[in-house]
């Protein structure tokens, strides 16, 4: 698989409901493969893609049209969470072929919405608690638990991962216009 985005690209596009690479099982990365140009660049079109959506707080690699198992979560995440202090709030955080080891049996009715599925919003229901098992963009492995806000995002960005988005899964599901969705995030 050939990296589809150049490094002089100053907009990494973020694939829509209607592209079937969002339906696919993603791939594993290969362990060999992790620290190689090709993934470090992949790793940095996905940091910049989800950078520039004010509203994005983590994005799944085929969001960019590329079929393999990794995502983001955005380092704003911690600001959210209050967790100002976070050893990892400086940066985004990195997991390629990530899987959920533990969910705890309590389930909310959480907000959701995607940059994949612009303007739609609904509730899903996700465990309260997460923890991921996977590797970071330096080839170690990691284990991650979490809880409300960032456990959400593990099983939000799992299910891009194989091929489900929210609104598979979504209650109460609206569209909004784009208008509608320029006003709420204006500058």
């Amino acid at each position: 698989m050939t990296n589809k985005h150049s490094e002089t690209k100053l907009e990494i596009p973020i694939v829509q409901r209607e592209n079937p690479v969002l339906r696919a099982l993603a791939k594993p990365v290969s362990i060999s493969e992790i620290n190689s140009p090709k993934i470090k660049n992949i790793i940095s079109d996905m940091k910049k893609a989800l950078n520039s959506q004010k509203d994005g707080v983590a994005i799944a690699a085929p969001q960019i049209d590329i079929g393999l198992q990794i995502f983001v979560v955005s380092k704003k995440v911690f600001t959210l969470m209050k967790e100002k202090d976070d050893v990892n709030s400086k940066n985004d955080l990195v997991f390629i072929n990530p899987k959920i080891i533990k969910l705890s049996k309590k389930k909310k009715l959480m907000e959701e919405g995607c940059l994949s599925v612009r303007y739609a919003y609904g509730k899903v229901y996700r465990a309260d608690r997460a923890t991921v098992e996977a590797y970071n963009e330096n080839g170690d492995k990691i284990t991650r638990g979490a809880g409300g806000i960032l456990a959400q995002i593990f099983q939000h960005e799992t299910d891009h991962l194989n091929g489900v988005l929210f609104t598979d899964k979504a209650e109460d599901l609206e569209e909004i216009s784009e208008e509608k969705y320029q006003e709420i995030y204006k500058d």
